[in-house]
Parts: structure tokens; sequence; C-alpha cells
């Protein structure tokens, strides 16, 4: 293989390099390199580059770009756990919010092929991978005596919580790191005083965000709301 110029070269996976393609091993690759640079980086060459393949070969896997954007997404939620059988559904979906946030932060790149790209497909035509968690949720709620319109409305609201809480988190950008007062970090003290007075007053608040924390105030105010307006049937 031709190596590209000294200042050109791009540091490829390496654990992708030797072995027989299949489409586990395509996807791990193709999720690195999002990883490392984002989506607008992958491209089927790019990744046949990166697995030391043709690229025609990868067609055998992913019929297109899109595809591979599905397929994707598929790995990553395959790593969300449900547990469709834990007797206490409130505290199942507390763990499976906190799962979904921990997959958020370690593939932030692949956040928008989680929640804005489904909104473009219908449901029945989504990858088959990216609907098993709703199926467990869903068996999980059911079991715990909600009807299926019930469980489906606590997914929703949950899902809803969850891919706002992750947008806002990885949203939340300080403008100057070095600076020591809060509203400078932030860059607030740009906005006019007469027209944004709570929020330029909100600096320290907005300066020590926790995401964590966060997202269980979310989900107490959620799941309290919850089980205060929807009882399961035994």
């Amino acid at each position: 293989m031709v190596q590209p110029p000294a200042d050109r070269v791009v540091q490829e996976p390496r654990q992708h390099t030797n072995g027989k393609l299949n489409r586990a091993r395509m996807l791990a690759c193709a999720l690195e390199i999002i990883d490392r640079e984002g989506i607008e980086k992958l491209s089927m060459r790019r990744l046949a580059r990166a697995l030391e393949y043709d690229p025609m070969s990868l067609y055998r896997y992913a019929a297109n770009k899109a595809a591979l954007l599905d397929g994707i997404a598929e790995t990553v939620l395959s790593r969300l756990t449900v547990d469709s059988a834990d007797p206490d559904w409130a505290a199942q979906l507390r763990a499976v919010a906190r799962d979904y946030r921990r997959l958020a932060l370690t593939h932030p790149n692949v956040v928008p092929l989680l929640v804005t790209r489904p909104l473009a497909t219908p449901l029945a035509l989504r990858p088959r991978g990216t609907l098993r968690p709703l199926e467990a949720i869903l068996t999980l709620l059911t079991r715990a005596g909600f009807s299926s319109a019930e469980a489906l409305h606590i997914y929703r609201a949950l899902f809803g919580l969850l891919h706002g809480h992750v947008l806002n988190e990885l949203q939340e950008l300080v403008d100057n790191p070095d600076e020591t007062d809060d509203l400078l970090r932030l860059g607030l003290h740009r906005l006019p005083i007469g027209e944004f007075p709570l929020l330029r007053g909100l600096a320290s608040t907005l300066a020590t965000y926790d995401g964590a924390a966060e997202l269980e105030r979310g989900l107490d105010i959620l799941l309290t709301g919850l089980t205060t307006t929807l009882v399961p049937h035994p």
C-alpha cells in the first residue's frame, strides 16, 4: 500500500488491519472512525482504506452509507442493557437512562444517529436492532401492570427526556476556559444586561453544570409524575 506524505498520514484503527472481513468488524471500524473524526469524515472509501479492503467489498455488508449509519446506530444501541424482568420498573428505567447517557458520552459523535436520524424514518422501517430497547421497555412495563398504551407513553416520556438531556449536555461549551469569572468563562458578558438579566444572573449555576446530577433531577421529576398519574394494574 502506498503511504501518503508524512504530514498527511492518518492513524488508522490498528486492530482492524488483519483478519477476515465481516459485518461486525466493518461496523466496529466505522464506529471508531466516527468517534475519532466525526460522521462527516466517514465514507465507504475511507472505511475501506482503514480496513485495507477494496471499497466494493464493503457493499456486501452495507448497501450504501445510509445502511452503514443504521448499522452503527444498531451497534451502539446493542450495548444498552434493559432488564425486562426487573420487578422495580422505575429503578430499571433509571438504570436504562444512566446507561444511555454513558453511551452518549462515550460516543458523542454518534448521538445524531441515535436522536435525530430516526425522526426521518417511519418506526416500522427502522433497523430492528434500534427497536429492541423499545420492545424490552414495553415488556418491562406491561409485566409491571401497565397497559400497552401506557407503556408506550412512559417510553416516549423517558426518551424525550434522555434525548433532550444528552443534546444539552454535549452542548455545554465553555467560551474561555482559562477565565476565573463565570460570566467571562461562558461568554455571557456579551449579552446586554437589559435584555438578558436572568440568564446573566445564572452564570455560576451554568458554570457548575453537572450532567449526571441534572439527569437524576430530571428522572426524579419524570418518574414521580408517572407514578402519580399512572398506576399499574395488578
